[in-house]
């Protein structure tokens, strides 16, 4: 069974289950991050934004208005169908959502002001997908990299503890095993060097930009609850039966760890990487 990224081989049930958890359970970006997009990349209102691997709409749905239209895609139908409601709920009318592979672009889909991708890039066939998306980009085009929030960066925000990030890694353990499952099999680490990626497929860069936080944050058990289970190594239907058990023993777990049911994280800042023709 594989294990390392480069064994790994992507299937549609890597984040089965985890969008409804998504909302709740992701930790938030900067405030300014759409005003420090629109910033770096000289936006006037115009043009297109692809997404890829755009989950719920996270980063697409903050950024749309600074675009004609945003492109949203994602291969887990899910996720798509979150988008669209959360699309819908806030009232974003210049949003779509394709429910595809970003390996199988260009997919008829044209040219890009902007290529967006927030924390998901590890995922994909990464020479491929650079290779085909800086074909996309019109010619002023930009690809932006948005940093995810590493959970062994994260400080205590104010007098509650951190999430106790450890004891929940070992109950996932005692249920799915020491392999961090993703999809059907485990895969226990993530490619690096994305520098040499873009650089080999053509673009310039990176241009760092960095999006101020600092904010405490406190989060409640359900937070946390929903949090794990939007991630793919703790995705509920890897618990299949098991579900509830699961849930209960990492409630149980949480309340022990704080008697008032509250943590707190101390938000790092936001990194943008653009890369340019």
């Amino acid at each position: 069974m594989p294990s390392n990224w480069s064994d790994w081989e992507w299937d549609e049930t890597l984040f089965a289950g985890a969008a409804e958890h998504y909302e709740r359970g992701r930790l938030p970006y900067a405030p300014g991050l759409a005003d420090a997009v629109g910033k770096a990349l000289g936006l006037d209102g115009r043009g297109r934004l692809l997404d890829v691997g755009c989950g719920p709409g996270t980063v697409g749905l903050r950024l749309a208005h600074l675009f004609d239209e945003v492109v949203g895609l994602d291969p887990d139908p899910g996720m798509i169908r979150e988008a669209k409601r959360l699309a819908s709920q806030r009232q974003v009318e210049n949003a779509r959502w394709v429910e595809r592979r970003a390996e199988e672009l260009p997919a008829g889909l044209g040219l890009f002001r902007a290529v967006t991708f927030a924390a998901s890039f590890h995922w994909m066939n990464r020479p491929l997908v650079a290779t085909a998306v800086r074909e996309m980009l019109d010619p002023k085009g930009v690809v932006v990299q948005i940093d995810g929030r590493h959970q062994a960066d994260l400080a205590r925000g104010n007098d509650h503890p951190l999430p106790p990030r450890n004891r929940i890694d070992a109950l996932r353990r005692s249920y799915l095993g020491d392999g961090r499952r993703a999809g059907r099999t485990t895969r226990n680490s993530s490619p690096d060097d994305e520098v040499s990626v873009f650089r080999a497929a053509g673009l310039v860069g990176p241009e760092i930009v960095l999006v101020p936080d600092g904010r405490s944050l406190t989060r409640t058990i359900d937070d946390v609850v929903a949090e794990t289970l939007s991630m793919s190594s703790t995705a509920p239907h890897l618990f299949g039966s098991r579900l509830a058990e699961f849930e209960a023993d990492l409630r149980s777990l949480l309340a022990d760890a704080s008697p008032d049911g509250l943590f707190s994280v101390r938000l790092p800042d936001n990194q943008l990487s653009v890369w340019r023709l």
